[in-house]
């Protein structure tokens, strides 16, 4: 690695001066904070490197210089989850994916020679020619699947996450009013909206639910590691679960 990066330092060298770049010094200095480590930096992150090191530059020229090390091949962009823009080292000739935490953002880069000759595979037989690609996949890292709570309520339930409905809490009342709606304890959801203070949507059995977050607290769940099964299935003497069927047309719901 410190090969490749004395070649990087050199090529930039010999490319900011070749243009004329103005500063030549202090960009210079953000491509040393830069390349100290191969993660994911924010343009501000970058700064407080930068500050570490006795260097005092301003935010607005480091961002400046990492979008110039974009442009230039040094640096490539990346906007994971529609969050802050993120520099990475781009690696000349090498390609690599992200998962990425929704809980603690923590972001795994990851290789499979597999995976791309499938996706060239796909692109061959639809007659197309891939210039470019990029794969992001968003779930729970293993550090915060050991640390997550057995049994939460739903509204602190990660968008994306599947769960099974575990119990009611809040009294008779509310217990009625979800009965009411269509939901059961047992039943597995998929939480499709959960930001902010906004509704909780779920979705259970091809129908949608908008609960307002007062209610959604009221609804204990665990997490379910796998697909979402239906509901209505069979016991493996034949016989109905006897758990109530939902329309395969789907609906939506929502309470507050």
């Amino acid at each position: 690695m410190k090969q490749i990066h004395h070649q990087e330092k050199e090529q930039f060298k010999k490319l900011f001066n070749q243009e004329n770049i103005d500063r030549f010094e202090d960009r210079y200095k953000v491509l040393e904070a830069f390349l100290q480590s191969e993660h994911h930096f924010t343009d501000a992150e970058i700064v407080e490197r930068l500050r570490n090191d006795g260097h005092s530059l301003d935010l607005e020229f480091v961002r400046n210089t990492l979008d110039m090390m974009c442009h230039y091949g040094f640096a490539q962009a990346n906007r994971f989850d529609n969050g802050q823009v993120r520099y990475e080292h781009r690696h000349l000739g090498q390609h690599h994916d992200h998962m990425i935490c929704t809980k603690c953002r923590k972001i795994v880069e990851f290789e499979n020679d597999q995976m791309e000759a499938l996706q060239r595979q796909i692109a061959n037989s639809h007659g197309f020619h891939i210039l470019q690609h990029r794969m992001e996949i968003y779930g729970i890292c293993s550090d915060c699947l050991e640390e997550q709570v057995h049994r939460m309520p739903l509204v602190a339930a990660p968008q994306g996450e599947r769960l099974i409905i575990r119990d009611f809490i809040g009294g008779s009342t509310a217990r009625m009013r979800l009965l009411t709606m269509g939901l059961r304890i047992g039943d597995e959801i998929e939480v499709l909206t959960n930001i902010h203070q906004g509704q909780v949507v779920i979705s259970v059995d091809y129908h949608r639910y908008a609960l307002g977050r007062g209610l959604a607290q009221k609804i204990l769940v665990e997490p379910v590691h796998g697909p979402v099964h239906g509901k209505d299935t069979e016991n493996s003497d034949g016989k109905s679960s006897g758990k109530e069927e939902r329309s395969a047309s789907g609906g939506i719901h929502a309470v507050k």
